[in-house]
């Protein structure tokens, strides 16, 4: 049965590559974006996730279009990196908005039409440098790691409605963003990696598809690493 999905952050990356194995499978499929042009093939808004009101507007146009949000993804993030010594208070103060804050207005808008249906499934995207920390990236760390507790909250609060909370913790993996390293940072990179390679973006999306299905009915506030070993233990 075809669902309404919002994947935020969907216009890119992991994002796209998730929004793309919901549409495979017949699901009716919403993107947000804040710049450039969107991908075609689905409902794009233009959404600045920091921002409440954009949110709501977004949100009346997704339930317009395609029904009210069904499947949630918040996979919108930023990255500001920068030593502790030298990260300015909107260094940190911006990334977690964006990562956290702006994940916290996408599920809680999303929860009024949850809630009514008594079911759900929410998709939060963290990062294994959430669970192990990454120097330089304090910020991106604190708020990935924040998604966790958000989440277990959250799994606690609405699982007897039938809605689940789950996490999904990518390691490195092959996108524009980590190509754009060079080749002896993304070497450096994969010797710490078990499974000695980057993650395609399509392996992300399939693990965000399966916690949305009916197959994974019974997970709730999980943390699941897609990350070739290289969290393992955390």
């Amino acid at each position: 049965m075809s669902r309404s999905v919002l994947v935020t952050g969907g216009n890119r990356g992991i994002g796209l590559a998730i929004a793309r194995a919901f549409a495979e499978a017949g699901d009716k499929v919403a993107i947000t974006y804040r710049s450039g042009e969107p991908p075609e093939g689905f409902l794009a808004v233009k959404c600045d996730i920091t921002d409440a009101e954009q949110v709501e507007q977004a949100y009346k146009e997704i339930e317009e279009k395609q029904g009210a949000v069904e499947v949630l993804v918040a996979n919108a993030g930023v990255t500001r990196d920068q030593l502790l010594m030298r990260m300015s208070e909107e260094d940190f103060a911006s990334v977690l908005d964006t990562n956290l804050t702006g994940t916290f207005r996408v599920v809680k808008r999303a929860n009024r039409g949850m809630l009514r249906a008594r079911k759900g499934r929410v998709v939060l995207i963290s990062s294994v440098v959430g669970l192990l920390g990454s120097a330089g990236q304090a910020n991106y760390a604190a708020s990935k790691a924040g998604l966790v507790g958000f989440a277990r909250s959250l799994a606690r609060e609405l699982g007897s409605r039938n809605i689940t909370v789950n996490v999904v913790a990518p390691g490195f993996v092959d996108t524009d963003m980590t190509r754009a390293l060079t080749d002896e940072q993304r070497e450096g990179i994969v010797k710490q990696v078990p499974l000695a390679r980057y993650a395609q973006p399509e392996e992300i999306a399939a693990s965000v598809r399966f916690l949305a299905s009916d197959e994974a009915a019974y997970i709730t506030g999980a943390v699941i690493p897609v990350d070739g070993g290289l969290g393992m233990g955390h």
